[in-house]
């Protein structure tokens, strides 16, 4: 299984991502943190997106993704990372450490991390 912060998400259903991004990500099962969810609705609102949510493309290749709720625990871990972010990017963090899964992710704060585990 493998984790995708919100950006790789979106790379992921529109098809911006590189050859080894692609080959990672297509012959595993993906999940997202829930907070996820809240990321996109609100960069589709903002128009910094522009991605259907609605539309039956977008709604059945979220039915494909495990999605990972924000747990007491993943919370707990949000705050003892090993570097600081925003507050969503903490808990996706957060997710993969609890869950024990690997996160791909673009962001280079989170992969200086230490702690949490990473695709590539």
């Amino acid at each position: 299984m493998l984790n995708l912060d919100t950006h790789m998400l979106v790379a992921l259903f529109t098809g911006d991502v590189n050859e080894e991004e692609f080959g990672y990500a297509v012959n595993q099962p993906l999940a997202i943190s829930d907070i996820v969810l809240w990321e996109l609705a609100m960069l589709v609102r903002r128009n910094r997106l522009k991605i259907d949510l609605e539309g039956p493309e977008f709604r059945m290749w979220l039915r494909n993704l495990t999605v990972f709720p924000i747990t007491w625990k993943i919370a707990r871990k949000s705050t003892q990372l090993d570097f600081s972010s925003d507050p969503a990017d903490e808990i996706i963090a957060a997710t993969s450490v609890v869950e024990n899964i690997p996160l791909l992710t673009r962001d280079r704060r989170i992969r200086k991390s230490r702690l949490v585990p990473l695709a590539l």
